[in-house]
């Protein structure tokens, strides 16, 4: 049954509008976004499907490739590529929310940038989000790429990098691509070694996230700093 044919409350456009989008579900939402289903199956089935392809996860949605995308029966190269700008409208949003507010106190929307720009990658990425004395952000890199298991970091380009853009404090981040979020012994022997480092040119390091598929793991919540 096509959505149109639905009752008014089941529909999710007119949900949202009554409810506000908080209330819809990451199917009901991405229903309509793309408004119309294919044959034998409604917008909310289509876009249940499309979910589904990447195991219900919004941040592997996110970080699908347009031709990815385009090999799914219902999304086209049209779809896709406004798909594509919608997320890359929100991580944009995100980070101009850390320009604006004090990282240190508003860590759900670091991990949330986060897991926008690292969640679900196949690879490894160290990055370091470079902060001014008010913690506001300055410059996020990716510093370092790896394979899937391992990832050389230097110290050296690590404190290198912060005095070229005169940082005040950094936050390490990078991911597990196995999607496990959990701090590994040499993530923790990392981060020590970098907080020393750092610390030699008075840098602070106000955190290290470990994003996974679907979670993150807070060094500073975690009280390993």
């Amino acid at each position: 049954m096509a959505i149109k044919d639905w009752s008014e409350d089941r529909r999710p456009r007119e949900r949202l509008l009554l409810h506000g989008a908080e209330a819809l579900s990451a199917a009901e939402l991405l229903a309509i976004f793309l408004r119309v289903g294919v044959a034998g199956k409604s917008a909310v089935e289509l876009a249940q499907d499309l979910l589904g392809h990447f195991d219900g996860s919004v941040v592997r949605l996110h970080n699908a490739s347009v031709a990815e995308l385009c090999r799914i029966k219902g999304m086209g190269s049209a779809k896709a590529a406004q798909l594509k700008a919608t997320f890359e409208l929100a991580r944009r949003g995100l980070h101009e929310q850390l320009e604006q507010r004090d990282a240190f106190t508003s860590p759900q929307t670091v991990r949330d940038w986060l897991m926008l720009r690292l969640g679900g990658l196949n690879h490894e990425v160290f990055m370091v989000l470079l902060l001014d004395a008010q913690n506001r952000l300055l410059r996020a890199v990716e510093l370092f790429r790896g394979t899937l298991t391992q990832t050389s970091v230097y110290p050296r380009e690590v404190v290198k990098l912060a005095l070229a853009h005169n940082a005040a404090a950094v936050i390490l981040a990078h991911n597990h691509p196995s999607g496990l979020a959990e701090p590994s012994r040499a993530d923790e022997f990392l981060t020590q070694t970098l907080k020393q480092a750092l610390a030699l040119v008075d840098v602070r390091v106000l955190d290290h996230v470990i994003v996974g598929s679907g979670a993150s793991c807070s060094f500073a919540e975690r009280g390993m700093l």
